[in-house]
């Protein structure tokens, strides 16, 4: 493999976090945050908290709901009215235990 510069890592690493955005976006909106989160660790609602704490770290203030809308490219309430649907008590449980373990904190976000 041939050395990759700075400029095109971040290149590539841009393109892979679109095409990451995109398949959840728009390919699989069916599927469930809190699945996500319980599965996986994370759900979109993490992507868009690691934009708006990119974004701070470079000096840009953005709040917790312009990083979603940015994210989901509409706002959050809207995107979760037409596509999450209510969760059984057994996928609240484990969504729990899952931000705990890999957000942190006393409960979940949004999920």
């Amino acid at each position: 493999m041939s050395e990759i510069d700075a400029k095109t890592q971040v290149e590539l690493e841009a393109a892979a976090f679109r095409a990451l955005r995109s398949h959840l976006m728009d390919k699989r909106p069916e599927v469930q945050n809190i699945d996500l989160m319980n599965l996986a660790g994370f759900c979109r609602n993490c992507l868009s908290r690691w934009y708006q704490e990119a974004a701070e770290d470079r000096g840009i203030a953005i709040d917790k709901e312009a990083a979603r809308t940015a994210f989901y490219g509409i706002p959050y309430e809207d995107w979760k009215a037409q596509f999450q649907s209510a969760a059984d008590a057994g996928k609240q449980a484990a969504f729990k235990v899952a931000f705990q373990e890999n957000v942190g904190g006393d409960k979940g976000d949004g999920a």
